[in-house]
């Protein structure tokens, strides 16, 4: 690789390649120490194509859910399987993996921006800024920049536009989808949310159980699917649809906490087991 290559947007690779092993190094053991990261999956990371892949997720937290995936994504293409085991696999990091960010997420904060550098996309929200509700037209270049990241690599995107649960999927994503025809694959993470701040970047809890379950590529019909189809579609893939809302009797409850409550103790002895 050239000294002086650069990104498509204008990033030194060789700068993306020292922030992505930094960053790697400083925040591994936020899911393999502090917290423990269950994933489901990872084995389709292998099989894709080096270009031409979408990633649509629901959100958690504005940076630990990106930095994440860019651990699990990096493991599997280093042979790993579920696991993100072993922090070697993030010296030969993959360089193209861009972020879909908000542009006044990026700039609260030198580490935002600093995070930015490594391969995010700053795109303008058509419908919230600075806490307030707007209605803004959709900026063109922001699509175009996106198209652009597709053609070079994959793209990691959250599609609802915000870390609360269950709010309507974007249409955005759906036009990305029908105009560049990507490969798109669903995510679907939960305990984030619990393990860290709004932010993503300070650890709020430790002995969360993370997980992590990357689903096979959505069936999408770029001709003939409508966009309210592929949102539908997205929806349900990502678990975000309204009818993943119901009532949970007092009985479930209790079942997901004694499970819960399993897993940390099998969690709590596999560490002691490694440490011995």
């Amino acid at each position: 690789m050239p000294l002086l290559k650069k990104s498509p947007f204008g990033q030194y690779l060789f700068v993306k390649k020292f922030l992505i092993r930094f960053f790697g190094l400083l925040t591994h053991r936020r899911y393999r120490g502090f917290n423990e990261l269950q994933i489901e999956g990872s084995e389709i990371i292998k099989e894709l194509p080096e270009t031409g892949v979408l990633f649509v997720s629901n959100h958690q937290t504005y940076f630990a859910d990106v930095v994440a995936m860019q651990h699990v994504f990096n493991a599997s293409l280093s042979g790993r399987t579920d696991s993100i085991k072993n922090i070697g696999y993030i010296w030969q990091p993959k360089l193209n993996i861009y972020s879909v960010a908000a542009k006044e997420t990026i700039k609260k904060g030198v580490l935002p921006r600093i995070l930015a550098y490594a391969g995010v996309i700053p795109v303008d929200r058509t419908w919230r800024e600075a806490g307030k509700e707007i209605h803004r037209d959709v900026n063109l270049e922001d699509a175009k920049n996106i198209g652009i990241a597709l053609k070079d690599g994959w793209v990691i995107t959250f599609p609802q536009g915000t870390t609360t649960p269950f709010k309507p999927i974007r249409k955005g994503t759906a036009h990305i989808i029908k105009q560049f025809r990507p490969i798109v694959i669903p995510i679907v993470i939960d305990g984030f949310r619990r393990s860290f701040d709004k932010k993503g970047i300070r650890l709020k809890k430790r002995g969360i159980l993370q997980s992590m379950v990357i689903k096979e590529p959505l069936t999408i019909d770029y001709e003939y699917d409508s966009i309210e189809e592929i949102v539908e579609k997205i929806e349900y893939a990502i678990e975000q649809h309204p009818s993943f809302l119901k009532v949970v009797s007092l009985e479930e409850i209790a079942e997901l906490e004694r499970l819960n409550e399993k897993r940390r103790w099998s969690y709590d002895e596999e560490k002691d087991q490694e440490e011995c």
